[in-house]
């Protein structure tokens, strides 16, 4: 068997972006429980200089299909817009990247290996490779984001487990 760049990228990706869809219910469900209003969960950081819940949600997908997207067109720049403070909208983003990703063409996702692409943030670029820039750069950005998602909700008393962050495991069928 041969291991792609779709399969080092792509399934992985949607296990996770299944996972932190989880996350969203069981943080509405606290959000609930506790008397707090969504807002202010999803604005909540992890430490000071950390940017807040609702911006980590939005980075998974951004670093997932929005990095794929960015080696598609050559360039990727951080996206630093505004986040939803409502889980429906926060839903709405991680569903749309799934939907994306679950369409994705193997073999064109596999020719974006050798693209040219620059990370590029103010004056600043990077050059990389489409696959050394999904595997270096994107893939360890989308764990991070994930990662600081789980840990705000666990920092702020959600019931979460390892189960919770990991999703569903494609398992031998």
């Amino acid at each position: 068997m041969s291991f792609s760049l779709y399969d080092a990228v792509v399934p992985s990706n949607l296990q996770v972006l299944g996972a932190v869809d989880g996350l969203l219910d069981k943080a509405a469900a606290f959000c609930a429980e506790q008397g707090k209003t969504e807002a202010e969960l999803i604005d909540t950081r992890l430490a000071p200089d950390m940017l807040p819940f609702g911006y980590q949600v939005k980075s998974c997908a951004v670093h997932s299909v929005g990095g794929i997207e960015g080696v598609r067109a050559g360039s990727f720049s951080p996206d630093r817009s505004a986040w939803p403070t409502d889980f429906a909208g926060l839903h709405a983003i991680v569903q749309t990247a799934i939907a994306s990703l679950k369409a994705m063409d193997r073999e064109a996702f596999d020719a974006l290996a050798d693209c040219d692409t620059q990370f590029a943030f103010g004056e600043n670029t990077l050059p990389f490779t489409g696959a050394n820039f999904l595997l270096s750069f994107s893939q360890p950005n989308f764990y991070f984001h994930a990662t600081t998602a789980y840990a705000i909700l666990r920092a702020q008393g959600v019931q979460l487990g390892k189960r919770d962050f990991m999703g569903i495991p494609r398992i031998k069928r």
